[in-house]
């Protein structure tokens, strides 16, 4: 039995269908999207979405998508499926839908009368080229199939609609034509590996809807292109492999190459394999540089995701040189930052004042996995340059006081991972003494501290130390309320009582000012209030504001953004927590709690996590549709766990 296989039942049900979506990627951020049924929900789903860097940094949408029509006797069925006005679906091809099956690659069996078609995508790895291969495993008259393009070549943050403007000439190709539908993009190649008829029949099919932008409050219908159909006959037995790329390629090497990319597949056969084929989808190569991109299919490389999810997308699935190669990238950009130059390297928001704290961390987390030796010799200098930067008061947003702590500004601009904004504001003005902030800095103090000893640089560590203690006395004075759990931050004589998870991380850390009956407490607060089988509230539903469900308008999804929503990745440090205090009694406990998130495996993006979740049953996925904190931290929760049980 496949571990992600959707039968008759399921596809046809539209309402437990077009939720699920999928998405396959190459690493220089191109991708596929759409859902299971290949119907469009999204203004960013598309059969090939690519970046066109000479026009912006954005993804474009080349080709939306592809219907399907299937010929026998004159008789034509289509396989596709686009919904319009009205809750208005056609051609409705998912009702011959027989299987969805993507353990390896999604593949989707139709049946039409005595026709059994089955349909593969692969997404190559090295080109910007979507391969599909359409296999006739059953038919008893001869067959001909259609296929309609529907173009699009627009940004994912734009609509395309009629125009006199698009350019609706082609070229003939081997096998295919070659178009362009409007300068600064590159041409689009079609092509099939057997000859074909191309039947030029231009015009525009109106008023497609994406019901997820509609929920999402914004426009959500276009018009898109369709140049004509090719035509091709098919016998029983036959495999056709349809190409679209931003290159010509020779069309006796499809079926080869088709083969070649499902060879290299790693089977999503568990909640592992899953997570470990989903950790891959987030690195980015751009310019000789490695990046990790933060979420699909709108996010970029942002600086505190980079770091938070680095370990986990790397080291838990032992890809040490996958690590080595990003940071050599980050650490470029720490040492731009550092310098007060501008940062020429595609990672963004490194001024935030939690960045280089975050980076520490996964720098720690190397030395862990790899060797703290190791970790000294490649990256000692940086450890110590960025303790140094923040120590001598260079951040421009970042003060140490001396009681020990950092203080920041966040009542203007939010500068935590808690970052939402509302008409130009914070919805959570997080300003002051932080408190994952300063528990980082405790943390980074510590590690550092040892790394210096280490290289025999008793002096430095035996500051670092000083430092440390003096942070930790002040972090306990001022964090650690009556009521056993910490202030989320406090400024002066304003102390933020609401329960909020970022306390976690202190009882997470390697290094902690807290004591163990200290942890406990925080933990049990966290246990109380927070957790759900999705992840860790951002708000306790017993403090003011609490507001659950990610849904409607932006700004009503601004203000629910961080303010009771469920955040897998949380739970990744609330875990880590549970297994120091409660050790290997606590193994059954988290072994449970991640069956939760093996289920989600099977709905939203399936086999990926998406960002978040809203934080009252039924628990819905929302926002983005891969998100690479959550999927990194379930890999290296999964890591941890394995040690427990050797």
């Amino acid at each position: 039995m496949s571990y992600l296989r959707f039968d008759k039942t399921l596809m046809i049900n539209l309402e437990e269908s077009l939720p699920r979506e999928i998405l396959r990627t190459n690493k220089s951020g191109a991708y596929h999207c759409t859902t299971i049924v290949g119907c469009n929900t999204r203004k960013y789903h598309g059969l090939l979405v690519i970046p066109v860097p000479n026009l912006d940094d954005e993804n474009h949408v080349l080709l939306s998508s592809l219907d399907e029509t299937v010929i026998q006797h004159g008789a034509e069925f289509n396989l596709g499926l686009h919904k319009y006005q009205g809750n208005h679906f056609s051609p409705n091809g998912h009702k011959y839908i027989r299987e969805f099956d993507c353990e390896k690659i999604p593949a989707t069996t139709f049946r039409v009368g005595g026709v059994v078609l089955r349909k593969e995508i692969v997404f190559e790895h090295q080109q910007n080229r979507v391969l599909l291969r359409y296999t006739l495993m059953d038919a008893h008259s001869p067959t001909t199939l259609r296929f309609r393009p529907f173009l699009a070549f627009r940004s994912v943050r734009e609509y395309t609609h009629e125009n006199r403007q698009a350019n609706r000439d082609y070229q003939l190709v081997e096998n295919g034509i070659k178009t362009c539908m409007y300068q600064g993009y590159p041409e689009l190649y079609m092509q099939l590996n057997k000859k074909n008829e191309f039947h030029f029949q231009p015009d525009w099919y109106r008023g497609i809807e994406y019901p997820k932008e509609q929920e999402r409050g914004y426009d959500f219908n276009e018009d898109l292109y369709v140049p004509g159909y090719f035509e091709v006959d098919i016998k029983k037995g036959e495999s056709i492999v349809f190409s679209a790329g931003v290159s010509e390629v020779n069309t006796r090497t499809l079926k080869q190459k088709f083969q070649a990319e499902e060879d290299d597949r790693t089977p999503r056969d568990s909640f592992y394999h899953c997570l470990k084929n989903a950790a891959h989808q987030f690195h980015n190569l751009q310019g000789g540089e490695h990046y990790v991109l933060a979420g699909y299919p709108w996010f970029k490389c942002r600086a505190r995701d980079l770091f938070i999810s680095l370990p986990g997308l790397t080291l838990a699935v032992d890809e040490k040189d996958q690590f080595d190669e990003v940071m050599a990238t980050a650490q470029k950009a720490i040492n731009q930052y550092i310098a007060g130059e501008p940062i020429t390297y595609k990672i963004y928001e490194m001024d935030h004042p939690d960045v280089l704290l975050w980076a520490i961390w996964a720098l720690q987390q190397y030395a862990k996995n790899v060797s703290r030796e190791e970790c000294r010799k490649k990256y000692g200098q940086l450890l110590f340059d960025i303790v140094d930067y923040i120590h001598n008061r260079k951040h421009s947003n970042l003060f140490l006081h001396d009681n020990g702590l950092l203080f920041t500004n966040g009542t203007e601009r939010a500068v935590t991972w808690m970052n939402s904004t509302a008409n130009g504001r914070p919805v959570i003005p997080r300003t002051g003494y932080v408190v994952e902030v300063n528990a980082l800095w405790y943390n980074a103090l510590r590690f550092v501290a040892d790394v210096a000893r280490d290289e025999g640089n008793i002096l430095q560590a035996d500051a670092l130390e000083a430092q440390a203690r003096i942070t930790g006395t002040s972090f306990v004075e001022v964090f650690r309320n009556e009521y056993g759990y910490l202030f989320d931050y406090v400024d002066g004589y304003m102390m933020d009582w609401s329960v909020r998870p970022n306390m976690i991380f202190t009882c997470a850390f390697d290094y902690s000012p807290l004591t163990n009956p200290q942890k406990k407490q925080v933990l049990d607060i966290v246990t109380k209030e927070l957790l759900t089988p999705k992840g860790l509230r951002t708000l306790s539903p017993k403090s003011g504001g609490y507001n659950p469900n990610y849904v409607g308008p932006q700004i009503q999804r601004d203000y629910a953004y961080h303010q009771g929503t469920a955040w897998p990745w949380l739970m990744g440090f609330y875990f880590e927590a549970y297994l120091r205090i409660y050790k290997m009694s606590g193994v059954s406990f988290v072994e449970r709690q991640l069956i939760g998130m093996e289920d989600e495996m099977t709905q939203h993006c399936i086999s990926t996590l998406p960002e978040l979740f809203d934080g009252n049953p039924p628990f819905v996925g929302r926002g983005a549709v891969s998100f690479a904190m959550n999927v990194a931290e379930m890999l290296r929760i999964v890591k941890l766990l394995s040690k427990y049980n050797m």
